[in-house]
């Protein structure tokens, strides 16, 4: 028999003043990309940055057209940055990634194997050593995986942490609405609700060594909270498998953060 062909995949890219990193992540992501996707497409979600960044992705993307930039006039956050790119995602399989690089992009050919073997309806990765991200934000990662799994009874090693590979299905599927770092939970948390399969994998984590972080603050812990609080009702419904069959069945093709 042939082989099946491989999925292609969208690669959403958040951004915000990533002058010092956006052009090594794409670099990386493209090598990967091209390794083990049938086709790709980048997507680098611009939340209004103020430095170089918007150059430097634009000139990316005139040397590669699988790139597209999208832009936020006003800054937004990370979770509205990251509906905005999820909804102009056209592939098979949707991939997020920080732009400073968390991860080794190479993983994406574990995530797709282990996708495929285990019939997982997302991967959702966690890192092998926390330590280096430093004390305080160690702390605030260990009580929020806890408090999320308190709430929603499913325990995450590291919710928020930027490795999400999952099939586009998911997406057509759940309404995300959180503007701040509350995403990656409701993400999870609405896609198991709809009976979605997801499964964990481990990963190394390459610190920050460029730039400066935009989530460790006081403030977006605080938004984390405030969020939680109006989402929660929406986020403990859960879908049964039928209903949740036919929303994808029948979900229109653009979809609206």
């Amino acid at each position: 028999m042939p082989p099946m062909p491989r999925p292609s995949v969208s690669l959403v890219i958040p951004m915000y003043n990533e002058e010092l990193n956006i052009e090594q992540a794409v670099a990386a992501a493209v090598e990967s990309l091209e390794k083990y996707a049938g086709d790709y497409e980048i997507l680098i979600v611009d939340d209004a940055s103020t430095d170089a960044s918007p150059r430097i992705a634009a000139s990316l993307s005139h040397a590669n057209p699988k790139i597209r930039i999208l832009r936020h006039e006003k800054n937004r956050k990370l979770g509205a940055t990251l509906r905005t790119g999820f909804a102009a995602a056209r592939k098979d399989l949707v991939f997020y990634m920080d732009s400073d690089i968390p991860f080794d992009p190479d993983v994406l050919g574990r995530a797709m194997r282990a996708m495929e073997v285990t019939g997982a309806d997302m991967i959702a990765a966690y890192r092998h050593d926390r330590t280096m991200e430093g004390f305080k934000r160690g702390v605030y990662t260990l009580v929020y995986n806890w408090l999320i799994g308190f709430l929603f009874g499913w325990p995450h090693r590291d919710i928020n942490f930027s490795f999400k590979l999952m099939k586009r299905e998911v997406l057509d599927a759940i309404e995300l609405k959180s503007e701040g770092s509350l995403i990656d939970a409701e993400l999870i948390v609405k896609a198991k609700n709809r009976g979605f399969a997801i499964q964990q994998i481990g990963t190394d984590y390459f610190p920050r060594i460029r730039g400066t972080s935009h989530l460790a603050s006081f403030g977006v812990v605080l938004k984390i909270l405030q969020e939680l609080v109006r989402l929660y009702p929406e986020m403990r419904k859960k879908v049964p498998r039928e209903q949740r069959t036919r929303a994808v069945d029948y979900a229109p093709a653009d979809r609206h953060g």
